[in-house]
């Protein structure tokens, strides 16, 4: 039996299985196992004689988007929408058949957008059931979406068997469960501490250690040919945006999502005796520091840096003297003092 069928039958035993006390331990094996044929299933072929075609696309602007759906749904319209790229777009399926970028300019950032292949063949459906297909994609090659990542302290010994503690109460994991899963592993010595109420399946994530977390934000094209009901519903879902590419709907305010969902920041400099330069913005996360300036500007200004004078809105008053390890906001002006 291939991995594959490994992956299937496993799949098919654990949606068969109820979930109860008495099937925690069993369910939680099944997941332990299903993880592992996945992970075997992304590793390369040793006997593979040729690669397989695949794209890279090097890296611009300040911030990525990825552009991840179905055949069909609007994809590249939106690309061409949105930025001064042009991807072919049809209403057959599998128009795009490599990653396309385009770079949308927004709030003095310049943002990278991809645009994608559909990653399901013939699953062309959207909707209801789309949105769960392509979690389920994602959640198999390791992609963990909206989520942070477990806070659970593992590390591997050379001996001593398995130490397990945790500073909450455990709901859904036990002692006894989190040896098993480990033993599945082959890991028969180490130190685990759960800080937080985990599942079995976020447990697994902290033991492979390759797993990605990133924000999505799901956007439902072609709403001008559905009900008012129907948008309605899916606007109100968690994470959602409802456009229209077609009749260029609500496009404004996808943009402010995904820079929200973004977290970005413009900060703009100034020199002294000078206005502050309002057409170059230096784009970092939320949460930059006065040093993260200093970086982004000069490998070396840190090291050189005396203070800075910062107008805006993470001040007490205009301009204050901060140090670097003061948090910059959006649309702050900072000037830089050397020694």
């Amino acid at each position: 039996m291939g991995i594959l069928e490994k992956i299937s039958e496993i799949e098919k035993e654990i949606a068969r299985t109820q979930k109860n006390k008495a099937t925690e331990y069993h369910l939680g094996l099944l997941k332990a196992k299903l993880a592992k044929y996945r992970a075997q299933l992304l590793e390369p072929s040793k006997s593979a004689s040729s690669k397989g075609e695949g794209f890279d696309v090097m890296k611009s602007g300040d911030a990525r988007v990825a552009l991840i759906g179905f055949p069909s749904v609007g994809k590249s319209t939106f690309l061409s929408l949105m930025t001064s790229t042009a991807s072919e777009a049809a209403s057959y399926e599998f128009t795009t058949l490599t990653c396309i970028p385009g770079v949308i300019e927004y709030k003095g950032a310049n943002i990278q957008l991809l645009d994608l292949p559909g990653i399901i063949e013939g699953a062309a459906q959207g909707g209801r059931q789309g949105r769960s297909l392509l979690e389920k994609e994602l959640e198999s090659v390791g992609i963990r979406l909206n989520k942070h990542k477990p806070n659970i302290y593992f590390k591997p010994k050379k001996g001593g068997g398995i130490s397990f503690n945790s500073t909450v109460t455990l709901t859904q994991c036990s002692e006894k469960l989190v040896q098993l899963i480990l033993h599945e592993y082959k890991i028969f010595n180490a130190e685990v501490l759960f800080r937080e109420d985990c599942s079995p399946d976020e447990f697994i994530d902290v033991i492979v250690g390759n797993r990605v977390y990133m924000p999505c934000l799901y956007v439902y094209n072609k709403i001008d040919q559905i009900s008012m009901e129907e948008v309605d519903r899916l606007a109100r879902k968690p994470n959602s945006v409802v456009i229209s590419c077609g009749m260029k709907l609500n496009l404004d305010y996808l943009l402010e999502m995904l820079w929200e969902y973004l977290a970005l920041t413009c900060i703009y400099t100034k020199k002294r005796g000078q206005r502050p330069d309002f057409t170059d913005a230096i784009i970092l996360r939320k949460g930059a520091s006065v040093e993260h300036v200093c970086h982004r500007i000069h490998r070396s200004l840190a090291s050189q840096f005396k203070y800075a004078l910062v107008w805006g809105t993470s001040t007490k008053y205009s301009p204050q003297r901060v140090g670097l390890t003061h948090t910059m906001e959006h649309e702050d002006v900072i000037q830089i003092v050397k020694k």
